[in-house]
């Protein structure tokens, strides 16, 4: 067998893209409150789940929803990664940890930064709360929070993370 090595050619690429989007009303409404610094969700009038950022429609059931339901930002790491690689444009080096975090009383995760901790100190049911930008820097979008810290609170066992009930759907 030849001992052959294919070369590997990296091509750098930059891509700008310009978005416009239309929120539409539910999103619109948590874009609104996270700019007073209240974190909103929308509760499935069904199933009961809480949703956020909302969408206005449970996606388990189908049906609308529209009761706000207002969270604490405190909640708990579901899954987390260790981003190691740079990412263009952004001003956080790497090694940085991004979690998918369940607020207190919401039944799905959101995506968002974890620090003020050792990266191989997060674990999957570590207690966390948000670090807010300070108020007049608030605007209409999530980086209101710079990210999320550990807290002083007991894990919550792996068991109890993720169970999102999916009830309510006669599919």
């Amino acid at each position: 067998m030849a001992d052959t090595a294919d070369t590997v050619t990296g091509i750098e690429c930059p891509v700008y893209l310009q978005y416009h989007f239309t929120a539409g009303r539910a999103p619109a409404r948590f874009l609104t409150r996270i700019k007073e610094g209240v974190l909103s969700g929308q509760r499935c009038p069904r199933c009961s789940n809480v949703y956020i950022p909302p969408r206005g429609s449970c996606p388990a059931c189908g049906v609308p929803t529209e009761e706000e339901v207002v969270l604490p930002d405190k909640g708990t790491v579901q899954s987390f990664t260790v981003v190691a690689i740079p990412i263009p444009n952004n001003p956080i080096k790497p090694p940085f940890v991004v979690a998918n975090l369940v607020l207190d009383g919401a039944n799905i995760s959101f995506i968002h930064l974890l620090s003020e901790c050792e990266n191989s100190e997060v674990r999957i049911g570590q207690r966390v709360q948000a670090v807010w930008k300070p108020q007049e820097e608030w605007g209409y979008a999530m980086d209101n929070i710079r990210y999320f810290r550990p807290i002083d609170e007991p894990d919550v066992p792996v068991a109890q993370i993720g169970k999102l009930p999916v009830t309510g759907w006669e599919g």
